[in-house]
């Protein structure tokens, strides 16, 4: 670990080991293996191609055995094939060839790969690897997130607190209306994955065509048999494309990901300044420094970490999302190079997410500071005053208000003896001299009470048959 070169494989391989399951050089494998397998078992099973079988159960155990126990041994032989191959998808055909060797299975051994071109088989393995992430590991850790800042919210609702525009005094707010404000954005885009996100795949052959499997079998409907094929490992079909699928469904989710991680870079920096300005404490860890020099501080290094890593994610979904669906012509293999960091760009969003949640649970409320940074603020009730006197007809308002208290430090007294002047009806008078900053805050507690959490933690989808991320697969 301490000659990695990347800190994802060193400094934090320990909060990233399952990842591992979906974006290693195994993984790919196995998920490369598992199209293989089930292709084979459609062609057999479901097309029943002429001069083939039916697979009896003991054929499918024998084959599906071979991804459901793929390992690291298996990964060994398939890299060993490879280095005298020199090609990743030809050696998993050949690894594939070589555990059917001596059964009944090793006479239709030519149908291993049939039809086939090496991108039918890593699109559709890159996709059951970025969608069983999203559905095993994104979802429900972001899904923790929003659930940990809805109860950070709602026991805040009633909390006033100043709001700062431009960095300075505004009109009051509660931090629980400051929170949800976080749950409903990310929410929103939490949509997106029910109407819009679609991983798509395809398995149409050399430049989409289906040229060879016409040639072999020409009574086959291929559009159809490969658009089922393809649904039945949980995507969705593209019926159009040239070698490759051009990634735009990739690309979609790669942008997704992305407003999301602004969301969360967006609140990394509000909590870092309230941190700042000591409307949070830290719970402190007694072995943990802060500061080298200054045995006093504890720094809000957790917020700032997942700054760092949504920077880094953001980058390389930017790139990915910008260069994926662009391919010279028919096929080029630059997408190649450029899939291989996907892993990267989600364990670094990943990481962020867990910076986030250690954050969020260090915090405490500073209830005395909160407080009374509002009472030292008695100017922010300039605003509901001109409001009540512009109500009343009363000429200049704003610029009466703006004479008072722009750039001037007033207290209670002062406010109080301004509101005495007007001639406005003894009820709006009363209702200004009873008002303090504590009490400007409109509907904010009510807006933290009437928000309902759509999507809460712990709800996790499922892989495709044999993915290995859960015991749920029949």
């Amino acid at each position: 670990m301490l000659f990695n070169i990347s800190p994802l494989d060193g400094r934090y391989k320990e909060r990233l080991n399952s990842l591992s399951n979906y974006f290693s050089e195994a993984a790919l494998m196995k998920y490369r293996v598992l199209i293989e397998i089930e292709w084979l078992i459609y062609l057999f099973n479901d097309l029943q191609l002429k001069g083939t079988k039916k697979f009896i159960p003991q054929d499918l155990r024998l084959l599906r055995q071979i991804y459901e126990k793929f390992d690291e041994k298996s990964a060994t032989e398939v890299k060993t094939i490879e280095g005298e191959t020199n090609h990743d998808v030809k050696a998993i055909e050949y690894f594939i060839k070589e555990k059917i060797k001596g059964t009944e299975i090793e006479e239709y051994d030519e149908f291993v790969h049939f039809g086939c071109t090496s991108e039918d088989i890593n699109n559709l393995a890159y996709a059951l690897m970025v969608k069983d992430f999203t559905s095993m590991e994104y979802l429900p850790t972001l899904k923790t997130i929003l659930q940990e800042l809805f109860d950070l919210a709602q026991s805040n609702k009633d909390v006033p607190m100043i709001s700062r525009t431009h960095g300075q005094p505004a009109s009051p707010t509660t931090l629980g209306k400051e929170v949800i404000n976080f749950v409903s954005r990310i929410e929103n885009q939490l949509k997106n994955f029910e109407m819009k996100n679609v991983f798509m795949g395809k398995m149409n052959g050399a430049v989409g065509n289906f040229n060879a499997h016409l040639i072999a079998y020409p009574e086959i409907d291929w559009s159809k048999a490969t658009n089922i094929f393809v649904q039945a490992m949980g995507l969705k079909a593209n019926s159009y494309t040239t070698q490759i699928e051009p990634h735009d469904s990739q690309a979609e989710l790669y942008h997704l990901f992305i407003r999301i991680n602004n969301i969360l870079l967006d609140l990394s920096r509000d909590f870092w300044t309230y941190i700042s300005l000591g409307y949070f404490n830290q719970k402190t860890n007694k072995g943990e420094i802060g500061s080298s020099t200054m045995p006093h501080k504890i720094n809000p290094i957790d917020f700032e970490n997942a700054e760092g890593n949504i920077g880094i994610s953001n980058a390389l979904f930017q790139h990915l999302a910008n260069k994926l669906p662009i391919s010279r012509l028919q096929r080029d293999l630059s997408d190649s190079t450029a899939q291989r960091n996907i892993g990267s760009a989600c364990a670094h969003t990943i990481l962020s997410f867990k910076s986030i949640l250690k954050g969020i649970n260090k915090l405490e409320v500073n209830h005395d500071k909160i407080s009374q940074d509002l009472q030292d603020h008695w100017e922010l009730l300039a605003e509901p005053i001109q409001t009540v006197m512009r109500k009343n007809h009363i000429p200049k308002a704003y610029e009466k208000l703006k004479d008072l208290t722009r750039g001037e430090k007033i207290d209670q007294e002062a406010v109080q003896t301004f509101i005495e002047t007007l001639s406005i009806p003894n009820e709006d008078k009363e209702q200004l001299l009873s008002l303090t900053p504590e009490k400007y805050i409109g509907m904010a507690s009510k807006l933290v009470s009437d928000y309902k959490l759509k999507y809460s933690s712990g709800e996790q989808g499922c892989g495709p048959k044999g993915c290995g991320t859960c015991n749920g697969c029949g």
